[in-house]
């Protein structure tokens, strides 16, 4: 199988070793080094990252961030390379695609995007249509807290009805599929999409933290 996982890692990796340590990420209070603290701790400590979900867990969380991301940073960096241990069900190439196709390549954009220089990238259409296999799978998911309903239309490869409408009408997004991912994981701001709809159901949505 193609393996588009490993080759959003590597490339993230190599990012992350060219730009060091205190690069500039587009997530608030996070430069590289936190970044790469977050795909480490959750490869390697999955009991820590129920932090992230559940208050009375995050002050370990956050001592773990800190304290993996003040280490060596070559070491640090060549552990976002290598991957999960082998105890990890990640380790396996058909989870590790399901799992972190879509978590690095948007980890990738994350600090991508925050660089002065950064360009789009022109995506090769087989990792393009896995990219869209798994925004139709986890869309209803990640945009639960959408309050209106939600059409993904991506350049060339479909249409999909993500969410159903809720408190309010029906938003189209429509753009480049990488473009859509970056919106529905809540970075719309940085995203190269058209939303259409009523005016008011627009900014319902743009103004809602879909998080991600």
């Amino acid at each position: 199988m193609t393996r588009h996982a490993q080759s959003e890692r590597r490339l993230l990796a190599d990012e992350l070793e060219r730009l060091g340590p205190d690069a500039p990420t587009i997530n608030e209070g996070w430069q590289a080094k936190e970044l790469a603290a977050h795909l480490v701790l959750r490869e390697t400590r999955p009991d820590l990252i129920a932090g992230a979900f559940v208050p009375l867990l995050s002050g370990r969380l956050d001592r773990a961030m800190a304290q993996t991301a003040s280490g060596d940073w070559r070491t640090l960096v060549q552990k976002v390379r290598s991957g999960p241990p082998s105890w990890n069900p990640m380790s396996f190439a058909a989870v590790d695609e399901k799992a972190n196709l879509t978590e690095f390549f948007v980890h990738l954009e994350d600090l991508r995007r925050a660089q002065p220089d950064w360009q789009p990238r022109d995506l090769p259409g087989d990792k393009e249509e896995a990219l869209w296999g798994q925004l139709k799978a986890a869309g209803r998911l990640v945009l639960r807290k959408a309050p209106t309903g939600v059409v993904l239309v991506a350049d060339g490869l479909g249409r999909h009805a993500a969410k159903g409408p809720g408190e309010r009408g029906t938003v189209v997004l429509r753009g480049e599929v990488g473009e859509l991912v970056m919106a529905v994981f809540g970075r719309e701001r940085v995203a190269d999409v058209v939303i259409e709809g009523d005016p008011v159901d627009v900014a319902a949505f743009r103004s809602a933290d879909l998080g991600g």
